[in-house]
């Protein structure tokens, strides 16, 4: 398989990532799984994930945006896996059926994207912007980076 460059990668994620916003927002209406913590923490786990890479690709950081989606995505297959597992006991409407096939694509298709990806160029990347906000740099780093942004 051939590399793919990391703007291909951020673009192609971008999107599974509107796919992914979709699910949270469906989910987070759902009356069915308002009591439940376990099935609460998909909608949550979603907007994080989704929400941490999002300074990083307003600034067009595609380093920092696969590094940072890489590191969310056990958290992701782990919500997938019980979402699917546990959606049933809830409503065994067809909208959870889909929403947990569509979750499990989403995750499919980010593991699929970031194992294309040419890691020794996102690392390229990294130490070249970590460079140049600890030198002399005209862009100072995002103090957004570092908070949590809790769901509103």
């Amino acid at each position: 398989m051939t590399p793919m460059s990391p703007e291909d990668a951020v673009s192609r994620l971008n999107t599974v990532l509107a796919h992914a916003w979709m699910i949270r927002t469906f989910l987070k209406h759902a009356d069915e799984i308002q009591e439940d913590e376990g099935m609460l923490d998909v909608p949550r786990t979603l907007y994080d994930s989704i929400r941490a890479v999002e300074p990083a690709f307003q600034r067009g950081d595609t380093g920092d945006f696969l590094r940072r989606l890489k590191g969310k995505l056990p958290k992701l297959r782990r919500v997938a896996d019980h979402f699917r597992s546990h959606f049933k006991a809830f409503s065994p409407h067809t909208n959870f059926e889909m929403a947990a096939t569509s979750l499990d694509g989403v995750v499919r298709q980010m593991e699929e994207i970031l194992a294309a990806v040419d890691w020794d160029e996102v690392a390229k990347r990294i130490r070249e912007n970590s460079s140049r906000k600890t030198g002399n740099a005209t862009e100072p780093a995002d103090p957004l980076d570092d908070i949590e942004i809790p769901e509103v």
